[in-house]
């Protein structure tokens, strides 16, 4: 396996408490699953598989209320499948119909130093260095396969390859205990994927993250 760094940054976030229904409620710091994400829109391949093993939180933890309208509908699998078998169809959604306010408690002005490991999948067949070097060259330029994001896809992040983290300031000096959070998707079913959480705490700014087949993490 090879570690990485990165250190993401955006003027707003929001990564989704499941329990809150309908209002967006975000947790207090980036869940692992996101912090995933942001890796794999620089890199992703069927061949690679990354694990976020440790969040260090940089910036104070900051809210702001926000009301947004967002679309309450999706166009159903019936429909696209339908209008490509005939060739044609009606497959646009009228936003003033399906247009829904609602409110959230978002984060604001986040920093993040993510630490992830890179490793193979079993159906792998070139070595690990090859993605290492990929993802390294890829990241130092800035460049990505879609524009990273925190946590919904209009908060965009701005990322940096930190080459060593060592170097780099302290996190934040506070400890607070988040309670359970989102670790991740768990897809040992692809036809029923679960999610899985762990108990996070924050100690002096650092979210150290399990395994997903740890004890520690839950259905």
């Amino acid at each position: 396996m090879t570690s990485f760094c990165l250190e993401v940054t955006g003027p707003f976030a929001c990564f989704t408490r499941p329990e809150m229904k309908v209002e967006r409620v975000s947790y207090d710091a980036i869940t692992p699953s996101a912090a995933r994400a942001v890796f794999e829109s620089i890199l992703w391949k069927p061949q690679i598989r990354w694990r976020i093993t440790r969040i260090e939180v940089l910036a104070p933890i900051r809210w702001i209320n926000l009301r947004r309208n967002e679309v309450g509908a999706v166009i159903s699998t019936r429909n696209v499948q339908q209008a490509m078998n005939a060739g044609h169809g009606a497959l646009g959604l009228f936003i003033e119909d399906e247009r829904q306010q609602r409110a959230g408690l978002f984060l604001r002005d986040v920093d993040y130093r993510l630490h992830a490991e890179l490793s193979l999948s079993p159906q792998a067949r070139d070595p690990l260095v090859k993605y290492a070097e990929m993802f390294a060259r890829r990241a130092a330029k800035g460049q990505c396969i879609n524009q990273p994001y925190l946590g919904c896809r209009e908060f965009a992040a701005d990322f940096r390859l930190v080459t060593d983290p060592a170097s780099e300031p302290c996190p934040l000096s506070e400890s607070r205990e988040l309670g359970w959070m989102l670790h991740d998707l768990d897809f040992a079913n692809p036809a029923d994927a679960l999610p899985r959480f762990f108990l996070a705490s924050m100690n002096d700014g650092v979210i150290e993250v399990p395994p997903l087949a740890s004890k520690e993490v839950r259905s």
